[in-house]
C-alpha cells in the first residue's frame, strides 16, 4: 500500500498506542522549521551508519543534516524536536549516482539515518521512541525565530551538544514537497518511517553570513566529532509554516555485523515507564554558546 492510499485509509479514524490518542493520520498543520545541510567526511559517515547503509556523496563529500520544528499543534501538545543525521541509502547500487538516488529514492532506500533526536517533552519521547523507533531523549532545546537569523540549541545534563543558526531570508519562496525516510536504530533493529512535508522555504546556499554551526563537549556530541564537518553549509534554509503527516506504519530489518556485536543501546525497558507528561525542562544556556560564538564563524567544535 502506498502512503497517499495509506492516508485515505485511514483519514477521520482513531487509534491509542500506550495511552498516546491519535486521530489519523498522524500530523501537524505549519510549525516554523529550520534546516541546515553540511558537507562531511564520509569515512566517517561510514563508520556511524550501520552495515546496512551507506553514506549518500555530493561531490565525493557526505552530507550531515540538521533539521529543528517548532511543532505547535499536534496531537501531544507543542514541542521543539530537533533532527541530526546523515543522509544514506539503503540497497540499489553499491555507490548510485547522486542525482538518481534522489529522483527515485524509492529504489535506492534514500533517507537520513536519524543520530540524535532530542525533544522537549516526555511524550513525544514515549511516542517518538516506543512506536516509530527514532532516537529520541528529553532534552533542554529552544527555536528563536530572529529577524534576520533563526537559532536552535540543544543542551543536555546542563552542557552543550550543539547549536545551529542559518540566516532567515526576507521571503519563503521555494515549495517543499517531500516525502522522506527516515532510518533509526532500536531494539538492535533498523527501523524506517516515512514523512510528507509542505511548506515554502527560503533558501541560502553556502548559508552565507549568520550561518554556524557549534558542536558542544557533551559525550552526546561525540559521533558529530568523527565527522570532520566542513566549515560552511551546503545549503540553509527556513521554513515559516511546515506541515507534516507520517505514514501510518513503520518498517524494520535485523541490525547485523560480521563479528557477535555488543549489546543493543535503547530498548522497550527505555520507554515502558515513561509517562505522558508536556513540561519542558529549563532553556538551554545560551549566554555560554553566545560567548563561545563572538569571535567565531561557521562550524567551531569545543574540545
Amino acid at each position: 500500500m502506498t502512503f497517499a492510499a495509506g492516508r485515505r485509509r485511514t483519514a477521520g479514524r482513531y487509534a491509542n498506542v500506550d495511552g498516546i490518542p491519535f486521530r489519523m493520520p498522524v500530523g501537524t498543520p505549519g510549525s516554523p522549521a529550520l534546516l541546515a545541510a553540511y558537507p562531511i567526511d564520509p569515512r566517517g559517515a561510514r563508520e556511524v551508519l550501520p552495515q546496512e547503509l551507506r553514506p549518500y556523496r555530493i561531490r565525493g563529500e557526505g552530507v550531515l543534516l540538521i533539521a529543528v520544528v517548532d511543532y505547535r499543534d499536534t496531537p501531544i501538545g507543542s514541542y521543539v524536536e530537533l533532527c541530526a543525521g546523515i543522509l544514506c541509502t539503503r540497497g540499489g547500487l553499491p555507490t548510485p549516482p547522486p542525482l538518481l538516488s534522489l529522483l527515485v529514492g524509492s529504489a535506492f532506500g534514500t533517507g537520513v539515518y536519524i543520530c540524535d533526536m532530542p525533544v522537549s517533552t516526555e511524550i513525544s519521547v514515549k511516542g517518538g521512541l516506543g512506536i516509530w523507533g527514532m532516537p529520541k531523549r528529553r532534552a533542554s532545546l529552544d527555536f528563536v525565530a530572529g529577524e534576520s537569523t533563526v537559532s536552535s540549541q540543544y543542551d543536555l545534563d546542563g552542557r552543550m551538544v550543539l547549536r545551529v543558526d542559518v540566516p532567515r531570508p526576507a521571503r519563503a519562496r521555494l515549495p517543499l514537497r517531500l516525502t522522506g525516510t527516515g532510518y533509526a536504530s532500536f531494539r538492535g533493529m533498523l527501523v524506517k518511517s516515512s514523512v510528507t512535508l509542505r511548506g515554502w522555504m527560503g533558501v541560502t546556499p553556502g548559508g552565507g553570513p549568520g550561518s554556524r554551526l557549534l558542536i558542544g563537549d557533551h559525550e552526546r556530541a561525540a559521533w558529530l566529532k568523527r565527522l570532520d564537518v566542513r566549515d560552511r553549509p551546503l545549503v540553509t534554509a527556513f521554513v515559516p509554516a511546515l506541515s507534516g503527516v507520517l505514514d501510518d506504519h513503520v518498517e524494520s530489518w535485523f541490525l547485523t555485523s560480521a563479528a557477535p556485536p555488543p549489546a543493543p543501546g535503547d530498548g522497550l525497558r527505555s520507554v515502558v515507564d515513561l509517562g505522558l507528561g508536556q513540561d519542558r525542562l529549563p532553556p538551554p544556556d545560551r549566554a555560554g554558546s553566545d560567548r563561545l560564538l563572538e569571535p567565531r564563524e561557521h562550524v567551531t567544535q569545543m574540545p
